[in-house]
């Protein structure tokens, strides 16, 4: 992020238990930011409990009103980061060479999917959820991105798959979540292709939400956050259940649960003062 965010108010530190992941509550927005920039915020292994320990922290917390992920650097997240798993593979072998037995299929990939939680915590959690983009998300980063609601990016961003560069076919759901933007055949073709996608291609194939020149990506990405956390919240988590609802369910099936909420909202204080204010306004007019 850039110098624009100091024009912001100063939030309070969450704990997050390592360096590697900041954290902060400012004006009603949860932020979440990476914080490895020399490593571009590849993943690393004190993310995969620090991050969804906070997202749970916000979740409960009724002083969140929205939560923005975004990263320390000019990078959102370089993927998993292979120079480190090398280094912890040759730790585990006292640097003999000696290979230790290797996990299971089924143990390896439980590992990976537990690893892989927060983007299930984005995508289903209650709270509307922006990822601020200063820069490029490849591999996993991608899955990260994608997996929040709403996304806001820098000019110079971009989206690089590169799993096939290392012969790998995917993770943190970076290829579900392709599936369900761009249909499975545009999404095969990017990845079997290994097709970077910028900014402006981004936007256009709704990817990303909003792109803005790098310098005003904080204080962009800080203010639409706020503006978020300002509504009425039974309105947004109703809005969010709603969208995903549409996502996996026929419209028949759907309806009853849209209107169910519909009944829950009209029951709401937000929605009482809501219709003052507006009655309000009509008689000024």
């Amino acid at each position: 992020m850039t110098d624009s965010a100091a024009a912001t108010p100063a939030g309070v530190s969450v704990e997050t238990g390592t360096d590697a992941v900041l954290a902060e509550v400012r004006d009603r927005v949860g932020i979440i930011t990476f914080n490895r920039p020399e490593r571009r915020n590849a993943l690393h292994p004190d993310m995969f409990s620090a991050v969804p320990r906070v997202l749970e922290q916000f979740f409960a917390d009724p002083d969140v009103g929205c939560i923005l992920l975004t990263a320390a650097g000019n990078a959102f997240c370089a993927g998993g980061d292979v120079r480190d798993g090398r280094r912890r593979r040759e730790a585990d072998d006292g640097g003999s060479g000696a290979k230790a037995p290797p996990p299971s299929v089924a143990d390896a990939a439980g590992a990976l999917a537990e690893s892989a939680r927060m983007v299930v915590l984005l995508h289903e959690g209650p709270k509307v959820s922006i990822a601020a983009l200063p820069g490029a998300a490849v591999g996993a980063g991608i899955g990260i991105a994608l997996a929040a609601d709403l996304r806001i990016a820098a000019a110079s961003a971009r989206l690089i798959p590169g799993w096939g560069k290392l012969a790998f076919s995917g993770d943190f759901g970076g290829t579900w979540f392709l599936t369900q933007f761009l249909g499975a055949s545009r999404a095969l073709a990017v990845l079997v292709d290994d097709e970077t996608i910028d900014a402006a291609r981004a936007l256009a194939l709704g990817l990303f939400n909003r792109v803005v020149p790098d310098a005003e990506l904080a204080g962009a990405a800080f203010e639409w956050a706020r503006s978020i956390a300002g509504r009425p919240q039974p309105m947004l988590r109703s809005f969010k259940e709603n969208v995903g609802d549409a996502t996996r369910l026929g419209l028949a099936d759907a309806l009853p649960l849209e209107s169910e909420r519909m009944v829950r909202s009209a029951l709401t204080e937000e929605h009482q003062a809501a219709v003052r204010q507006w009655l309000a306004e009509k008689r000024i007019l």
